[in-house]
């Protein structure tokens, strides 16, 4: 008997699911598409501004649309007359076209142009996988332009406006009935969930091209020309049985050289993914080295207790001297101070050396962030910890420590009830965070500790 896909499991958004249907958004710069894609997947996913082109990579996100999951693709705007990353976003695009399932051509009552007309033409070969919307008709406006769209052969139009909602219920019905849902199914039934790396750093250091090599595909544009990657870019792999997700960011330059509304929100994304990710791999150009910018990123990783792995890339181009990746270490460790604890791998992204190393580092790392010690074990070595090296003793600076808990994992939180908060210095808490760090199996990741006042003691 015939799968029944109108009974197909319930999408959860933390599970993976294999061969979900494609579905592609496309057509000429600023019709609309990213803000229809923003609407169909109901969060804003994608940059939408009024400037034509802003779209550059596709998008894809895997989401439900009338109780069906399936995965959309945002893509980059058809263009006739190209300049700068133009080619490689027109390329992309047609890639994603050829690979979609149904394709929704997006096009705008009344304003039908040369690129319409020139990627209509295009597209002639996939006519029974599309549907036409044609946007910006709210309250009627030019739908009766719209229909001589019927001209160019197409079967039906559903007028829409993406930005306000109208009509949408009915070109998601046209899209649930012309996809095929049958061969849909969870990639497990028991998914271990996937390690989470955000890829943050200063434009042109080789996030993107890391990326594409993790994920053995080309979904982001790469480009000697910085500021390429505009949205988080997602990708999926497997590694020794775990599986990952990747977010590829835009480039993160100092606040004051960010002057375009496009590249502010680009970079309010890329720091966003530090709360969508386990593991930050923050890429460091190994021949330009260290910026205050690098600092300022791996301080917001830390202080929001991800792992960080500081990846030195172009290693390829560094000179073959002996020691050359011990100086580069120690300079980094000094300028870092606080963030010793975080691993220094140098990779090439470009050829692939290293990244063996830079994932089994990652693995590593997540084990430890979702790492629970039980309150017995801890108190004993905090006992431990409080022998060797004792609070002070003075009528001010006199403090005990009763006894601790952790409170949570991923990120790592310790609970810590002491007799005196203010008497607890930083120096001391450094003391024990090294402690739990080398005794608990923490090496490589932050450690929190939040100190509560104990119940007063009697007499």
């Amino acid at each position: 008997m015939e799968k029944d896909i109108y009974k197909i499991m319930e999408f959860d958004p933390n599970k993976r699911y294999r061969r979900l249907p494609v579905v592609a958004l496309v057509g000429r710069p600023n019709v609309g598409k990213s803000t229809l894609f923003n609407r169909l997947v109901h969060k804003r996913r994608v940059i939408t501004d009024p400037a034509p082109g802003v779209t550059r990579d596709p998008v894809a996100m895997d989401t439900v649309i009338g109780g069906k999951p399936l995965r959309l693709i945002d893509t980059g705007g058809f263009k006739v007359e190209k300049e700068g990353l133009d080619d490689l976003v027109v390329e992309r695009t047609l890639e994603t076209v050829e690979q979609a399932d149904l394709i929704i051509l997006m096009l705008e009552a009344g304003e039908i142009n040369a690129e319409d007309e020139e990627f209509i033409g295009m597209l002639r070969p996939f006519q029974n996988r599309i549907l036409v919307a044609v946007n910006k008709t709210e309250g009627g406006r030019r739908e009766q332009d719209a229909w001589n769209l019927l001209s160019y052969g197409f079967e039906g139009v559903y007028m829409i406006s993406a930005e306000h909602g109208d009509h949408l219920g009915e070109l998601e019905e046209a899209v649930i009935r012309k996809l095929d849902f049958s061969q849909v199914e969870a990639a497990d039934d028991s998914p271990k969930q996937p390690v989470r790396i955000a890829l943050l750093g200063k434009p042109n250091t080789g996030k993107s091209t890391l990326s594409n090599r993790l994920t053995a595909s080309a979904a982001s544009i790469v480009s000697d020309i910085p500021g390429t990657t505009r949205d988080v870019v997602e990708g999926r792999f497997s590694y020794k049985n775990q599986d990952f997700k990747i977010l590829d960011t835009a480039g993160i330059r100092r606040k004051s050289k960010v002057t375009e509304n496009i590249e502010y929100y680009s970079v309010n994304r890329a720091i966003k993914s530090i709360d969508e990710a386990d593991i930050v791999f923050l890429i460091i150009d190994a021949q330009e080295g260290l910026s205050d910018q690098d600092k300022k990123i791996a301080g917001l990783a830390h202080d929001k207790g991800r792992g960080i792995i500081l990846v030195l890339n172009k290693w390829d181009a560094m000179p073959r001297v002996k020691n050359t990746f011990e100086a580069a270490a120690d300079r980094i460790r000094f300028l870092f101070g606080k963030m010793e604890y975080a691993p220094i791998i140098p990779v090439s992204a470009k050829d692939g050396t290293g990244v063996d190393k830079l994932l089994e580092t990652a693995l590593r790392m997540y084990q430890q962030l979702i790492r629970r010690i039980e309150t017995g074990p801890l108190n004993q070595a905090l006992e431990r910890w409080l022998e060797e090296y004792p609070p002070p003793i003075g009528p001010r600076t006199r403090f005990k420590i009763k006894y601790g808990v952790q409170v949570s994992g991923n990120p790592v939180k310790f609970v810590l009830f002491v007799s005196r908060l203010k008497a607890v210095n930083e120096t001391y808490l450094a003391y024990l965070r090294n402690k739990m760090r080398r005794d608990l199996g923490f090496s490589h990741i932050p450690i929190e500790i939040e100190l509560r006042p104990s119940r007063k003691e009697k007499g």
